[in-house]
């Protein structure tokens, strides 16, 4: 009968988890994808570019959302039960606080674990495959060749028109207008043309046209008819200047052994530092957060009316508990004795939480007849 309700609450328990994660990860990446479509459409990128970004920010913000998740569904599952009068019966079939505490610890645990793959792998991956496709999306200017019925000016002295591109990506009615060298202006006019990299330079080739050359110096005017002709448009794509990697998208080891050759490395040795000491402790707020839960809901007598006082006492403690671990965590790049602080206040609501449960468990059994 035990393991039944166990499952029974373990199962309501992911439930709800399920649920208040998935929503506050919804809203979040709303907010994010606000961002990602101001980004796609002034790089020109495409729909599938949009979908991947989106999905790459998930696991980067998921280890903040999930400990709070936990909170929502323990405070909610335990809330409902206890105004259904079901915590009662449990109780009264012999399960104390440790034992209504067995399928939250089973379920934060998991998701301490999930955590910590987030926090400490896919979080990292994601966040640099994120950066990774960002700066290629601005760098890469050859998307606007895909506004059609503007002229485009792509650079100083280069203007290029598009009539119209067809699904399958043949540009029809191109003009071209290139003065970017001195004492020269090239002219080119072509029925279609597709827009490729040929080992990474970007150029357009263009079929069936004529090309115009206009030498400054000497007044003269040469004409071509070409089936095909192929234009570089290396200086198009910007050149990017090389970006120190930030803190939350280097793997684990780059965090414990920075690089001493490197003076940027150096001289952000604090940050590289915090964000180590956060990665590793950060996820034990999914244990702490619902044991903080657990010790505010289960003790004493339940009530049907409601558990206003103490939902709002476990969601004060949690906020707290987060804003204390958020300051420690800026901290540490400054003073780095506070690592130690950091782990003990991120892990001691558990034990205390559950030396409060266990002791209400003995206080129990010492007021039932027949014991003590």
């Amino acid at each position: 009968m035990m393991s039944q309700i166990n499952r029974y609450l373990l199962r309501n328990l992911f439930l709800a988890t399920l649920v208040v994660t998935g929503g506050l990860s919804a809203a979040i990446w709303l907010t994010q994808s606000l961002r990602l479509v101001e980004l796609v459409v002034e790089g020109g990128a495409g729909f599938g570019a949009f979908a991947h970004l989106a999905i790459l920010s998930f696991p980067t913000f998921l280890p903040v959302l999930l400990p709070f998740g936990v909170l929502s569904a323990v405070l909610f599952t335990y809330s409902r039960l206890a105004q259904d009068s079901e915590l009662v019966v449990m109780r009264a079939a012999g399960m104390g606080p440790m034992a209504l505490a067995r399928p939250v610890l089973i379920l934060a645990g998991l998701a301490t674990l999930l955590c910590f793959v987030l926090s400490v792998y896919l979080g990292p991956a994601a966040q640099r495959s994120l950066v990774a496709m960002r700066q290629t999306v601005r760098s890469d200017m050859s998307a606007a060749l895909l506004r059609e019925g503007t002229f485009n000016e792509l650079s100083d002295g280069l203007t290029i028109y598009v009539r119209d591109r067809l699904p399958d990506g043949t540009l029809q009615d191109i003009l071209i207008h290139d003065a970017r060298t001195d004492g020269l202006t090239t002219t080119i006019a072509a029925a279609s043309g597709t827009l490729n990299d040929a080992d990474g330079v970007p150029r357009v080739l263009v079929f069936d046209g004529m090309q115009s050359k206009f030498t400054m110096a000497t007044g003269r005017t040469e004409w071509l008819e070409f089936e095909r002709y192929a234009v570089d448009l290396q200086s198009l794509r910007r050149e990017l200047p090389v970006r120190w990697v930030e803190p939350r998208e280097r793997p684990l080891a780059d965090l414990w052994t920075p690089n001493a050759d490197d003076p940027t490395d150096r001289r952000f040795a604090g940050r590289l530092r915090a964000e180590l000491h956060n990665r590793l402790a950060s996820p034990f707020l999914v244990l702490s957060f619902a044991v903080i839960a657990l010790a505010a809901l289960l003790p004493g007598e339940f009530s049907r009316r409601g558990n206003g006082r103490r939902i709002t006492a476990a969601a004060v403690g949690a906020l707290l508990l987060q804003a204390a671990v958020l300051g420690i965590v800026s901290l540490i790049g400054k003073v780095p004795v506070l690592a130690g602080l950091l782990y003990i206040l991120v892990l001691a609501p558990v034990p205390l939480g559950l030396w409060y449960l266990r002791r209400e468990t003995w206080s129990r059994q010492r007021c039932e007849p027949g014991r003590g």
